[in-house]
């Protein structure tokens, strides 16, 4: 019986993948955070979402995406795309968007920690479009990535000069990076 080494691409792949994950969660908890209750739900025009309705379309799309990830259409039939877009009078709390968040971040981070670099390349379908997991993988970094953006987008909009933010401050870069050259120079030195 012969076996093979392992790849070590498709560990490097798969734990790039988790670290990118990681980041798109803490950058949208940061945005969040900063929300109170009532701008959750604000939409900036008639035919815009709210944050609390792109988390909850965010969490049902990981739902149905990450269960039973290798084994299972990534389209589940008892998933409501359509209902993730709704937002019922008793979910519009903090509770019920934090819920959806952790919920939804949690299948995903359950799945990717039960993955093997073998599991990669083996074929998942998203709709009945075949695709190795790796493919699907990086499907879902570009959706949930483009959400978290809008996220911060609207976090930031809606608050304005208090905004907090969540990279370098405009004109702070030659500052921040003066201070990462100094760090780099003393770590070495």
């Amino acid at each position: 019986m012969s076996t093979q080494p392992p790849d070590p691409l498709s560990g490097a792949t798969l734990a790039a993948a988790i670290g990118v994950f990681e980041k798109q969660k803490k950058l949208g908890e940061r945005a969040l955070a900063q929300l109170d209750d009532e701008q959750l739900f604000l939409v900036i025009d008639p035919d815009a979402n709210s944050v609390a309705t792109i988390v909850k379309h965010i969490a049902g799309n990981m739902r149905s995406r990450w269960s039973d990830f290798l084994t299972t259409d990534g389209e589940k039939p008892d998933r409501n795309r359509d209902g993730e877009f709704v937002i019922a009078a008793h979910e519009r709390t903090r509770d019920a968007v934090l819920g959806w968040w952790n919920s939804g971040w949690a299948i995903l981070m359950n799945t990717l920690a039960s993955l093997k670099p073998a599991d990669l390349t083996a074929t998942v379908l998203i709709r009945g479009e075949k695709m190795p997991a790796i493919a699907a993988i990086f499907r879902q970094i570009d959706h949930y990535g483009q959400h978290v953006g809008q996220i911060v987008l609207l976090a930031k909009h809606v608050k304005g000069t208090s905004w907090q933010t969540l990279s370098i401050p405009k004109g702070k870069s030659a500052e921040v990076d003066a201070k990462f050259r100094a760090q780099m120079a003393a770590q070495q030195g």
